[in-house]
C-alpha cells in the first residue's frame, strides 16, 4: 500500500477528470469508484470517490462540492523526456478546456495545476551561473516551455 496518496477535490467531475488523466499517461488506470449512498451528501448512485493510478502513483478524486478551489500552492509536476512530450501533454490539457499559466504551468479545466516540465531544463538551471541565469530569464518569458529557446539562451545565442 502506498503510504501517501494525493487526494484531489472536485465539485462533481472527479471521475471525468480521472479518465482524462489516465488517457494522458501510459500505464494508468481507474482502480475503483465508490458511489454516494442514501446517506448523502451527494446524489445517491453518483460518484463520490474515484481511485486511479498514473504511472503506478495512486490518486484519489473526491466529489465534495464546489466549496473549495485549487491553487498554485499545490500542483502535479510531470517530468517530461523531451519537447514532444511537453507539447503533447500541454496541448491535451488545453484542448480539454485548460488554461496556460507561466513557466511550464497549466491548469486543467477542473482547476488542477500541472507543471509540464522537461527534465533537460533542470540541467540547464543547475548549470554554470551565467548560462543558468540566461536560461532562467528565457524560461520566465514562456508559458509552455520551449527547450530550444532555453538551450539557445543557455548557450548565449
Amino acid at each position: 500500500m502506498q503510504k501517501i496518496v494525493t487526494n484531489i477535490w472536485y465539485d462533481t467531475e472527479a471521475e471525468e477528470a480521472a479518465r482524462f488523466y489516465c488517457s494522458l499517461f501510459e500505464d494508468s488506470k481507474i482502480l475503483r469508484t465508490q458511489p454516494y449512498s442514501e446517506a448523502g451528501p451527494g446524489e445517491p448512485g453518483s460518484t463520490m470517490v474515484v481511485e486511479f493510478e498514473l504511472f503506478g502513483q495512486r490518486f484519489t478524486g473526491i466529489n465534495g462540492g464546489g466549496e473549495f478551489q485549487h491553487s498554485h500552492a499545490m500542483s502535479l509536476l510531470v517530468n517530461c523526456d523531451d519537447q514532444a512530450e511537453v507539447d503533447r501533454l500541454w496541448e491535451a490539457i488545453l484542448d480539454k478546456g485548460g488554461s496556460e499559466i507561466q513557466c511550464g504551468w497549466v491548469a486543467d479545466k477542473w482547476g488542477v495545476n500541472w507543471q509540464i516540465w522537461p527534465a533537460e531544463a533542470d540541467q540547464m538551471l543547475k548549470g554554470p551561473a551565467e548560462a543558468a541565469l540566461r536560461a532562467t530569464k528565457a524560461m520566465y518569458a514562456m508559458k509552455k516551455i520551449d527547450l530550444q529557446a532555453m538551450r539557445d539562451a543557455y548557450d548565449g545565442k
